[in-house]
Formats: structure tokens, sequence, C-alpha cells
């Protein structure tokens, strides 16, 4: 079955509402690596619960996220075949360390590649505080769906791609980071709600095409949150307003993670650019990465050439 565009266009998926805890929000916080050194006390807000406890924002693309929506047989997609091909998420407000999410998610672009080049499918869910009503994030998932170009026709395109991602300046970076994974970090980062075998079994990453299980995207995507935060956000999260990048490699468990930010100003406009690496390996895993940063300034850390971490 190919996809059929205005049928796809118009699937409905469920709203849903998912309560959370501290719990939640450390057991996240511990499998981005956060608290791996426990003297490291810019990393304990996040893992210790109590009123001064602090939440990734990036936890929201955990909590309310839809599921396995594309493989039921109506979409039409070979879901089987599907690539996690960028993620992108704007913060309107820190969520709560407790509380309950109302995400409501609408499929907002079809993109037809052309035939033997694939699709894009773009999601777009809209996560708030359910007690409230506050808007709490904007989350777009863009798969890459690799077995379904050349549905459109002329009468019907579909719609055109989203707005491309920036590449990263061609100058040394003016910060990196280094963040150790765990041999077993996706047996932990599984338990945020991403059960997927090819994260856990052998033989379910084999017949994926990896010699062995690989990390979840969004989990690299939270720890380049955790680089941004520390090294542009002065460790306030608060002052992540978004963060965008594409997935350009699989990470294996056991890589150390080198993010390298460059930062940017056009006017009160402060930006980072940022790629993430597997550094034993010399591989680009995360590309594009473009970030939002609230005022005010970070002072440590951002000057060019000087700031490292290793965390």
């Amino acid at each position: 079955m190919a996809i059929d565009y205005d049928t796809l266009r118009q699937w409905q998926i469920a709203d849903q509402r998912d309560r959370y805890g501290a719990d939640d929000c450390i057991r996240y916080a511990v499998s981005l690596g956060r608290g791996a050194d426990p003297l490291d006390e810019a990393d304990l807000r996040y893992v210790l619960e109590g009123e001064n406890m602090s939440v990734m924002p990036t936890w929201l693309a955990c909590v309310g996220a839809p599921g396995a929506w594309a493989s039921a047989p109506g979409t039409g997609i070979d879901w089987m075949q599907i690539l996690h091909g960028e993620h992108r998420m704007r913060f309107h407000a820190p969520p709560p360390p407790e509380g309950e999410v109302l995400s409501q998610t609408r499929i907002s672009r079809v993109v037809d590649k052309g035939a033997g080049k694939g699709a894009l499918v773009v999601t777009e869910r809209r996560a708030s505080n359910a007690a409230t009503g506050q808007l709490l994030a904007t989350v777009e998932h863009v798969s890459f769906c690799r077995a379904d170009g050349g549905f459109s026709s002329p009468a019907q395109p579909g719609d055109c791609a989203p707005p491309a991602l920036p590449a990263v300046p061609e100058r040394e970076p003016d910060a990196t980071m280094d963040m150790a994974t765990l041999p077993g970090a996706a047996l932990l980062y599984r338990l945020n709600g991403d059960r997927n075998p090819i994260h856990a079994q052998p033989g379910a990453a084999r017949a994926a095409g990896f010699d062995r299980p690989i990390l979840h995207g969004l989990c690299t995507f939270g720890m380049a949150a955790r680089a941004l935060v520390r090294m542009a956000c002065g460790n306030d999260p608060a002052r992540l307003a978004s963060i965008a990048a594409r997935f350009s490699a699989p990470v294996f468990p056991g890589d150390t993670l080198q993010a390298r930010l460059w930062f940017e100003r056009d006017g009160d406009a402060r930006q980072a650019r940022f790629s993430v690496w597997a550094r034993e390996r010399g591989r680009m895993v995360l590309s594009h990465g473009v970030a939002d940063i609230r005022k005010p300034l970070a002072s440590a850390g951002t000057a060019r050439g000087q700031a490292h971490v290793t965390a």
C-alpha cells in the first residue's frame, strides 16, 4: 500500500494525557549522563528531588510522544523503513518536576522527495500543562520514510519541505564538551518510553543492519541539549528557547560524544550552532544543530576557542 496524501494529512492521532513525577525526570537526566560525577554540583539540581530541582527541557521529547502511530496499516507507510531524520523543539515554559502533560499531535507536512528517494512526514505536537493549559513545548518530529517516495501527482504535489537547518560555521568551535556514554546506556534510556528492540536486543539490531544495539537518537539529542544548557545557558535550562538538529549517523553505547558549539549573535538574537561527534570513531552523529538562547548571555565558557569541558 502506498501513501495517499489526503489520507495521511488528515490522519487522526489521539490526544493523550501523561502523568509524570520527579523520579521520571531524574531517570531522564541520569540517562543523559547527568550526575555521572556525583561531586559536580552543576548536575545535582537535575538528579535530586526537592524545591530546587530543575528539569531538562528535552524531557518533553519523551513524555507525551505519540508512539508508533505510523505502523498502522492505513497510513500507507512502510514503517520498517522509517528513519528519524530531524528533531525540532521550541520551549515556551519550563516543565515542572511533576504534573500531567496534554499532547496534541497532527501531521503537518507530507513531502514527496521522488520515486526511489523517499518521503518526509512531519508531525507537530503541542505539549501543554494539563492542569493550567499553559503551552510547554512545540515538538516537530521529521521522519524520513525511505521506501515511500513517488506518491504525488501534478494535481496533488504534496507539501514543501520544512525550512532547512543551517550548517555550522567553517571555523574552529568556540567551545567543546566531551560526554561519556556507558556500554549499557541504551538499556537505561529505553526506560523513558522507547522500547524499540534495536536498542536492546543484539539480534534485532543485526536484522536492522547494525552489528550491535544502537543508542536512541533522542538520547544523543538530549545530550546535545545538556551541553548547550551547560556551555551556552549558564546551566539555566529556562534559557534554552529552542533546539533542532539532523540525525546523521548512529551512536553506539560506550561512545564518547563531543559537542562542538559556535556562538552567534545577530542584534538581540542569540544562537548557538552545534554538531555532535562520536569522538573515538571520528564520526559526526548530529549535524546542522541550532539553538536559540534567551538572555542573559552566558559569561562563562563562551570565549571562542577557549572553553572545553569533560563530563
